[in-house]
């Protein structure tokens, strides 16, 4: 029988920083603790060196990372990936405090260092941030590898802050983070979170957390961990912002074109029609009723999380919802590592 398009259980997972009850909320979700700061939407990879976290499982318990693997061509739209590869990992995301300074690999340096075919290029698409809310984006002048080894030598947050790009965010604006890039979400901000599929951080800033060297640096060396911070001046982090409004029968990028051979993220309303792949979606705002190919129709209202599989054909939204639509990117699948699965 060919999958089909379908609503997730919840899949929130507990983390180190501060964070649950707003995404709960949102979600119309049972209360969960102040360290539960994420959700873990349609997901077939794990937490970094934790591979009982992250994983989401379909409506009747089957881990979709077992559905994908099994019937590929049904779910992706084809069977050349690496088996259950779906391309994107998607992410709710609730900042209850703000987050340390990290950096996460580009994908030549995951190949080089890691083994893995993806690095970890990043974007989010910001649904709901009080009046002063920030993220921080990239050098605003050039650093070099020695500056940047004193700043995590002297974990001054501050410092390091002052050296970053502040960008105010509202709700409906979208930023990319390539990978290499330092970065930061401030406090107060609930976003969803795009991503290549994987759960790879280097943390620049400790505070707020007690990770060994081992987790802050990904088990490499710290020479080698710090070697992937762009220490060039990001000249022009406008070239990284999109705000997205919604269209009436149109799909709109809620990002730059730049995030395209990563992954895609469009908001979609009643009238547009998503292409046959397979697709991760947010309701984030409205009710409606999702149409495939074959007439098959799911009900679906704000604060829905679902998949949708290739098998469904080409399927749009009826109705007054909007739905925030993830797939893969156009490099999708990605060049695999020799030695690699």
């Amino acid at each position: 029988m060919s999958p089909h398009a379908q609503l997730l259980p919840p899949n929130v997972i507990e983390h180190w920083y501060a964070g649950g009850p707003a995404l709960a909320a949102w979600r119309g979700l049972a209360a969960v603790g102040n360290r539960s700061p994420e959700e873990w939407i349609g997901a077939t990879v794990a937490r970094f060196g934790d591979p009982d976290h992250g994983p989401a499982a379909l409506a009747d318990g089957t881990p979709l990372v077992d559905a994908v693997q099994a019937d590929p061509v049904a779910w992706l739209g084809r069977s050349d990936g690496a088996p259950g590869d779906t391309g994107v990992l998607v992410k709710l995301l609730d900042a209850g405090q703000r987050l340390p300074v990290h950096v996460h690999p580009t994908r030549d340096y995951a190949s080089r260092h890691l083994g893995c075919a993806y690095g970890k290029t990043e974007a989010w698409y910001v649904l709901e941030a009080g009046p002063d809310a920030a993220v921080w984006v990239g050098w605003r002048e050039d650093v070099t590898p020695q500056r940047v080894s004193e700043l995590v030598d002297d974990q001054d947050a501050e410092t390091m802050l002052a050296l970053m790009h502040r960008i105010p965010v509202r709700p409906g604006d979208g930023v990319l983070v390539p990978g290499g890039t330092p970065h930061a979400i401030g406090a107060g901000i609930l976003l969803v979170e795009a991503q290549e599929p994987t759960d790879q951080s280097i943390l620049l800033e400790r505070n707020n957390t007690d990770a060994s060297d081992a987790e802050v640096f990904l088990g490499l060396d710290r020479d080698t961990a710090l070697s992937v911070v762009d220490v060039d001046a990001l000249a022009d982090p406008g070239r990284l912002l999109r705000h997205a409004e919604a269209a009436p029968a149109k799909a709109v990028s809620v990002l730059p074109a730049e995030a395209d051979p990563y992954f895609r993220a469009e908001l979609l309303t009643a009238g547009a029609e998503v292409p046959a792949g397979f697709a991760v979606a947010v309701v984030v705002a409205g009710r409606g009723v999702l149409i495939s190919a074959d007439g098959a129709q799911l009900d679906v209202t704000a604060g829905h999380t679902l998949v949708v599989p290739a098998a469904c054909g080409n399927w749009s939204v009826d109705g007054d919802a909007r739905l925030l639509v993830c797939r893969a990117g156009t490099s999708w699948p990605p060049h695999r590592p020799e030695g690699t699965s």
